[in-house]
């Protein structure tokens, strides 16, 4: 099957080409020019240069293809760069919506985020809002929505690695933040998902027609605390870690002077998230599709060594 990918030099997207390759798929990609070194075994795809906004590189990616894959994804946007939710998340989806069915490419998967919504945060809304668009246009679609993805980063941006140098490595303790007026009213828990697991998942669905019309939450195979999470993090790590709570008024407010600049490391929107939780049982998901899915674990966290990083 020929795939066309839009995404793939992203963390999510190095694993898909893997994946894609080895079920014996020809990737077919849209790389940015400068950025052809971050394409996963470049020489056994096909690269096709252009951005996200270029309708000609878009229906040149798409050309000839079986299958259409939208991965593209940011956690944080830049406005002065035009890096917003909804122009990579929506108004790029959209575009690549429209194009596959006028070149006649009918399945088309998407990745959105679990506890997307029509009024949540501006993230959770463009990726909601593409969601609908696939489901409305009349292409065999299916959308999944993983809890926080991990896995080893290749160099890229990835939960635990980012954990580890903002709050693991820092000598202070790490906060358990909670939302209530008492440390034990407002805590949050998530179900962490292996990057392997997830590409594995969308390949899985390329050629499964009951995955047409679904959407499909991922999770791991363990919904944990965060605390557990920053323990179980750390140890992997080879630290010990305190956890203390913290009120999240505080990081609110510090968020309402300082998230507009690049260095602090959360804005608003994401310590929403953050607070909402991001768990989910996707046993089902996971069975049907034929994966046995892996939690957070000592064996799933060796990357996060210092050899390993």
């Amino acid at each position: 099957m020929r795939v066309a990918l839009f995404g793939a030099t992203g963390f999510v997207g190095s694993y898909l080409i893997d994946a894609l390759l080895a079920a014996q798929h020809v990737p077919v990609v849209l790389v940015r020019p400068g950025s052809e070194a971050k394409v996963q075994h470049s020489d056994h795809c096909i690269t096709v240069p252009g951005d996200i906004d270029d309708a000609a590189a878009i229906a040149a990616t798409l050309r000839d293809c079986d299958a259409a894959i939208y991965l593209i994804g940011i956690l944080r946007e830049d406005r002065a760069a035009g890096i917003t939710f909804e122009a990579l998340q929506y108004e790029g989806a959209r575009r690549c919506i429209d194009a596959a069915k006028e070149h006649g490419v009918k399945r088309f998967l998407l990745m959105s985020a679990n506890g997307v919504c029509a009024d949540g945060t501006a993230y959770q809304r463009s990726k909601y809002r593409a969601e609908q668009y696939l489901a409305q246009s009349g292409l065999a679609g299916t959308v999944f929505r993983p809890s926080v993805v991990f896995g080893d980063p290749r160099g890229r941006m990835e939960f635990c690695t980012q954990l580890v140098e903002q709050m693991i490595e820092p000598p202070i303790p790490a906060p358990a933040f909670f939302t209530g007026v008492s440390p034990g009213s407002g805590g949050f828990e998530m179900s962490p998902v292996h990057v392997e697991d997830v590409a594995q998942a969308f390949v899985a669905a390329l050629s499964d027609e009951r995955c047409v019309g679904k959407v499909f939450e991922l999770g791991g195979a363990e919904t944990l605390s965060w605390p557990r999470i920053i323990k179980r993090i750390a140890a992997a790590a080879g630290r010990r870690k305190l956890v203390v709570p913290a009120p999240a008024i505080g990081v609110r407010l510090a968020c309402l002077v300082f998230d507009r600049f690049s260095w602090f490391p959360i804005t608003r929107d994401q310590l929403t998230m953050l607070l909402e939780g991001n768990e989910v049982d996707s046993r089902a998901a996971f069975e049907l599709l034929g994966i046995n899915e892996r939690g957070l674990s000592a064996a799933t966290l060796t990357y996060l060594t210092d050899g390993g990083r």
